[in-house]
């Protein structure tokens, strides 16, 4: 029977094609974190780890949206930041302060944000490590009452936007850590691994969390973070449940992440954050990373420190390619704003997608991902039902486009440029002659197989 609570009927759930359609997410990380806002600007805390190890990492780590934790390791810049600009303030401060000052903001402009950026679903945090609840929950913080969530219900209100906008919505919970159980002071893997409460007090409170957020919000995502008492066979029930509500919803790999990766846990997509796949993966992923080093708010970080425009575009470009999805994230001030140099990376990639989105969405990966056209420029390809794409990542050195060893038959359009290309004769492969007015360097596409 389908939707039930085992590993071999949740397989039974099929990826529904919406998703391998969006390509494009957007990420909302927005806690009380951005109180503080602050994090050490540096490497991910992955590429900190590999350097000089987890250990390292952790003190050093560039995410503002584990500022309380670094703050409770003490000997971390998080903490000398602490010291010299709040003193002996507690975290539970900038809780105070959050509340009070969230409460205003336009999640209405967000929507429209994402929805110009060529976003097709958003996914918000509706509680992060610090347990935070940003919708007044009728399950309150055992240890802090009510004072732990927002009076506003601010993740009712952006999907209400989310979907006026027309864009799915999805919602992000911290299953496997929250430290105003246990686990403050992650300062190693062990550590991090022994934060995961398990008991059941807790079990019950997630629980009974992703059942109201579920009831509540109707998501198309179930976005889990870390682990989740009791693993797979505790989140299973969640699923099935969620399953039944939504035949068209999605997990991530996340309620178990051990046992998705050797077969024995349920999900419908894998989650690498800060990085990508090597090659076309048969299994739907996406992608996950901030603009710049930090999910959450960070003031310390400068336009410099933010993926440009041009290696976003590509970037899409690449993840596609190989089966993949963007979720992009976003770090909102604690008043709600979006900052500036975030919007101008959005609305960069919108205008990209409005001239080139048919080589994007709803499109499937080739017979292989990339090529190099014969000066060097990187291409990715995908395929639409009556057509291949070459995405082309950059400018070619003249007017001809030439790719030595990939055949492409059929007529080429440039897109957004009304007339066939005109092919150059090659001893083998393909090669084009661009318009005179070219195509600009950030990346464009030519369309080949059928005209419009």
């Amino acid at each position: 029977m389908e939707d039930e609570p085992t590993l071999a009927s949740l397989q039974a759930h099929a990826v529904p094609p919406w998703f391998g359609d969006a390509k494009l997410g957007i990420f909302v990380h927005w806690s009380t974190s951005s109180v503080p806002a602050y994090a050490p600007v540096g490497p991910s805390p992955f590429e900190l780890a590999a350097t000089h190890g987890w250990e390292h990492s952790l003190r050093h780590s560039p995410y503002a949206e584990w500022y309380w934790n670094s703050l409770a390791l003490g000997d971390s810049p998080v903490a000398a930041h602490h010291r010299a600009h709040h003193g002996d303030d507690p975290y539970e401060s900038f809780v105070d302060r959050f509340r009070e000052v969230s409460q205003d903001a336009d999640l209405g402009r967000w929507a429209r944000l994402f929805a110009a950026a060529g976003a097709r679903y958003v996914v918000m945090v509706t509680k992060h490590h610090d347990g935070y609840l940003l919708w007044p929950s009728e399950v309150a913080n055992p240890r802090h009452g009510r004072r732990w969530q927002s009076p506003r219900d601010l993740v009712g209100d952006l999907a209400e936007a989310s979907r006026s906008a027309g864009l799915r919505f999805g919602v992000y919970y911290s299953g496997g850590i929250d430290w105003t159980f246990q686990g403050l002071g992650i300062g190693s893997l062990r550590d991090l691994f022994a934060a995961v409460p398990t008991d059941t007090t807790y079990r019950a409170y997630a629980d009974a969390h992703w059942r109201e957020l579920m009831t509540r919000y109707q998501p198309d995502v179930l976005w889990n973070d870390i682990g989740y008492p009791g693993g797979f066979a505790g989140a299973a029930p969640l699923m099935a449940e969620f399953y039944r509500r939504n035949p068209d919803g999605v997990v991530n790999d996340r309620f178990d992440l051990l046992g998705s990766l050797t077969g024995t846990a349920h999900y419908d997509f894998t989650t690498p954050e800060y990085s990508t796949k090597e090659n076309i993966e048969a299994r739907p992923w996406e992608t996950c990373r901030g603009m710049g080093p930090s999910f959450g708010f960070n003031h310390s970080e400068t336009d410099a420190d933010l993926i440009g425009p041009v290696e976003l575009v590509r970037l899409l470009a690449d993840v596609v390619a190989k089966n993949g999805n963007l979720l992009l994230n976003v770090g909102p001030t604690a008043t709600g704003e979006i900052p500036w140099a975030q919007q101008v990376r959005l609305l960069a990639l919108g205008a990209w997608l409005d001239t080139n989105g048919e080589a994007v969405y709803a499109t499937r990966p080739w017979m292989r991902y990339g090529a190099t056209t014969d000066d060097g420029v990187d291409v990715r390809f995908t395929a639409g039902p009556e057509a291949v794409y070459a995405i082309v990542c950059g400018a070619p050195r003249d007017d001809v486009v030439a790719i030595t060893d990939v055949d492409l038959p059929g007529e080429v359009h440039l897109l957004g440029y009304p007339r066939a290309l005109e092919r150059v004769p090659t001893g083998a492969g393909f090669a084009v002659r661009l318009p005179a007015l070219r195509p600009p360097d950030t990346a464009f596409a030519l369309r080949v197989g059928r005209s419009r």
